[in-house]
């Protein structure tokens, strides 16, 4: 595929090499030629210095035989109006970068479409999404439901109490426990395993279940002492605090403390919700946190601009006894660093950004792609269609890629787990789980 990308921001270099591992035909067009640096001899791909919207730069760079055009600027005016063009000069798809949540109704969606804009992609929304997620579900490091919930996925950091510790997965499948072990972190490893496989302390354990079994799987893998979150803390008020706050549940108190006078008098002007308190301060700030509460705080999310300064401030309301914390890491080097200080869920608008334009890569029976954040594994649900090799046979008899697992499927609107003797029929919603460059291989299994 040729894929033109407009803006050599961290999204922006992020995903053209996530292409470039996949072999494709990448174009960069960035007009700050401070941001290209070493970019072209770094990555093979063709960069062109100039704006998005320069119909000279768009002809030198093919957009009338690409196959998406991706906007990625921190202009949201130019990401929108560099897709018009594009898509006028001949591109397939075309994805815009927007920073404005009037922009994500149906109705401005739909006349952004006729106008050329195919998808419109918002980081702090998405962002925004996770973290909730997170909180609502304080004993899990990620969590992902497929189908409106029909399936559910569990990142599980494993402790002492879990029940299912030192035993093969094909020692749990005789006890026909209802969920799949579809990957396993451990340490700098991730394994997509197999029945010999055992389970670890201090792995982190990817369960697929149908969702009616998450309270089992609490039980199971001892959490149930974690309390749900009342009560939550907030470091740093830009707009992924924003959109995390409106749409957090009515039972949450939230707690927002920002450095900055002036943002906070704007977060009063946004958020006119009488569970949310803004404060003027350092949020890592010892005396601060222990006047606003951090002792009766069930979680702490740090959202300012420095990674560096969200992992410390994690660390420290741990220390104070909160269980569940959330660093925004936009730093990719440092997620394995954060990773083995325990911080809990970690945040990454790039990966999280990616999955979603990248689905727009594959075809139409592909959705729902997620590039795990802190496991080198990927995972998407597939749509079976007419005649797929996946429904020739019994999955046993399959003999799929030793990089893939099939964690589940929905059929007729139920989850279901897979074993050897499934048979997966046309129509079945396919949750399905590979190491990284993995996805595109896999599509063939579904067409």
């Amino acid at each position: 595929m040729k894929i033109i990308i407009a803006g050599a921001n961290s999204i922006g270099l992020y995903l053209a090499k996530l292409l470039i591992r996949d072999k494709e035909d990448i174009v960069l067009i960035e007009e700050d030629e401070a941001k290209l640096g070493n970019i072209q001899n770094d990555l093979d791909m063709m960069v062109i210095n100039a704006s998005p919207t320069s119909i000279h730069a768009l002809k030198e760079g093919g957009v009338a035989n690409a196959d998406l055009f991706v906007a990625v600027n921190a202009d949201e005016n130019v990401n929108t109006t560099s897709c018009i063009i594009a898509k006028a000069m001949g591109a397939k798809k075309t994805v815009a970068r927007i920073d404005n949540p009037e922009f994500l109704t149906k109705e401005v969606q739909t006349l952004f479409g006729k106008l050329g804009v195919d998808s419109l992609i918002y980081p702090e929304l998405l962002a925004a999404q996770e973290i909730v997620t997170g909180l609502k579900t304080s004993w899990v490091r990620q969590r992902w439901d497929v189908y409106e919930g029909a399936l559910t996925m569990l990142g599980i950091k494993l402790r002492e109490g879990c029940e299912i510790l030192n035993q093969s997965l094909m020692q749990l499948a005789l006890h026909n426990e209802p969920f799949h072990i579809v990957a396993i972190k451990r340490r700098d490893e991730t394994l997509i395993p197999k029945g010999g496989d055992e389970l670890h302390l201090g792995d982190i354990a990817y369960f697929m279940t149908p969702t009616d079994n998450v309270p089992y799987i609490r039980k199971l893998v001892g959490k149930d002492g974690y309390e749900d979150v009342k009560n939550v803390i907030i470091m740093g008020g830009g707009m992924t605090a924003v959109r995390a706050v409106k749409a957090m549940p009515d039972n949450m108190n939230v707690k927002i403390i920002e450095s900055d006078e002036q943002r906070c008098e704007r977060l009063n002007e946004l958020i006119d919700d009488d569970n949310v308190l803004v404060i003027h301060g350092d949020g890592r700030d010892l005396t601060l946190l222990q006047e606003e509460g951090i002792r009766n705080t069930q979680a702490f999310v740090a959202l300012t601009s420095s990674t560096e300064a969200n992992i410390l401030a994690c660390l420290t309301a741990k220390r104070m006894g909160v269980r569940k914390t959330i660093a925004m890491v936009d730093n990719i080097d440092y997620i394995t660093m954060a990773e083995s200080l325990d911080i809990g869920t970690l945040i990454n608008k790039r990966t999280i950004t990616a999955s979603h334009i990248y689905q727009m890569m594959l075809g139409e029976d592909v959705r729902n792609v997620k590039f795990m954040t802190t496991a080198n594994a990927d995972v998407a649900e597939f749509t079976v269609q007419h005649g797929a090799k996946v429904t020739k046979k019994l999955v046993k008899d399959l003999k799929l890629p030793m990089e893939m697992t099939i964690g589940g499927l929905v059929r007729n609107g139920e989850g279901m787990l897979v074993n050897g003797m499934t048979q997966i029929e046309e129509g079945d919603r396919v949750v399905v789980f590979c190491h990284e460059t993995m996805i595109r291989n896999m599509e063939r299994w579904f067409e």
